[in-house]
């Protein structure tokens, strides 16, 4: 016997019901498909923000993050006279800084370029274009983060002793390297092994250079931090050199971890050289 049409209609009505109520159950709930459950974990998460990170001066070994540097001087203190221009391996002033120096161009670790944008350091590359070969680029991110960059010759030939034409060339042919790579002409200008004579200053003058930089410390490829005179510490002012084309030893950035935790231990953090010369 068929059921008479009204109660057919009353069936379909509480089927569909019953129907309906299982899926509201069915999608609320966590399935190991990634239903709607999943997703609302997922909002859950992203409303409570990202998950913690280690901080940058962790990921570099440090202990803790480098004091930001005091603003520099409204004017810059005079420098040593008495040539044709100042030869500095520290310079004088009172703000609890030194200076991070690095040399010839060889390392193209690319890691070094995130570190020195990660812990802000305002280095200054000296450059030998011999050395750096087709690698300007490297150098080129690492003065979109911050770095500057400085003339340390063409061929890091010894200059002392050789006649002007030729130390002229050194210098200013660096110059016009730097000119065309950068579009800047550096003021700043390191002779190679640090040795000069009065010539060398005449030459770095007539090519724009405005001031000498030597360093009283340097680190070495052994992570050793040696010192050309005065006590065996760190002090402010002081120019720090970094020769980077070590070929063994500890890595730059190695290297530099270390330089940091000994500036930190003696009170001291990171100055802009360029800000003070």
């Amino acid at each position: 016997m068929r059921p008479a049409p009204g109660v057919r209609a009353l069936a379909a009505v509480l089927t569909a019901f019953v129907l309906l109520a299982g899926c509201a159950q069915s999608a609320g709930s966590v399935d190991a498909r990634g239903g709607t459950g999943e997703r609302t974990a997922q909002g859950a998460r992203a409303a409570a923000g990202p998950a913690p990170t280690a901080q940058p001066y962790r990921r570099w070994g440090l202990t803790a993050p480098l004091p930001a540097p005091p603003s520099p001087p409204a004017r810059r203190r005079p420098l040593p006279g008495g040539h044709p221009l100042p030869v500095v391996d520290r310079v004088p002033t009172r703000d609890k800084v030194v200076f991070l120096t690095y040399d010839d161009g060889a390392e193209k670790d690319p890691r070094f370029v995130d570190m020195v944008r990660e812990l802000r350091l305002p280095v200054s590359m000296f450059l030998t274009d011999s050395v750096v070969g087709p690698g300007y680029g490297h150098f080129a991110r690492l003065r979109s983060v911050g770095a500057s960059i400085q003339n340390h010759t063409l061929d890091h030939a010894a200059l002392r002793g050789l006649p002007y034409a030729g130390q002229r060339a050194e210098i200013c042919g660096q110059q016009n390297k730097l000119r065309a790579r950068f579009g800047i002409r550096p003021r700043l200008f390191r002779p190679p092994y640090g040795t000069y004579d009065t010539t060398t200053l005449r030459a770095a003058a007539h090519c724009g250079v405005t001031a000498v930089v030597l360093w009283r410390a340097a680190m070495e490829g052994d992570g050793e931090l040696t010192y050309a005179e005065g006590p065996a510490r760190l002090r402010a002012g002081d120019i720090v050199s970094v020769p980077s084309g070590e070929p063994v030893g500890l890595s730059l950035r190695e290297r530099t971890t270390r330089l940091l935790r000994e500036i930190q231990a003696s009170g001291l953090t990171v100055g802009r050289l360029e800000d003070y010369l």
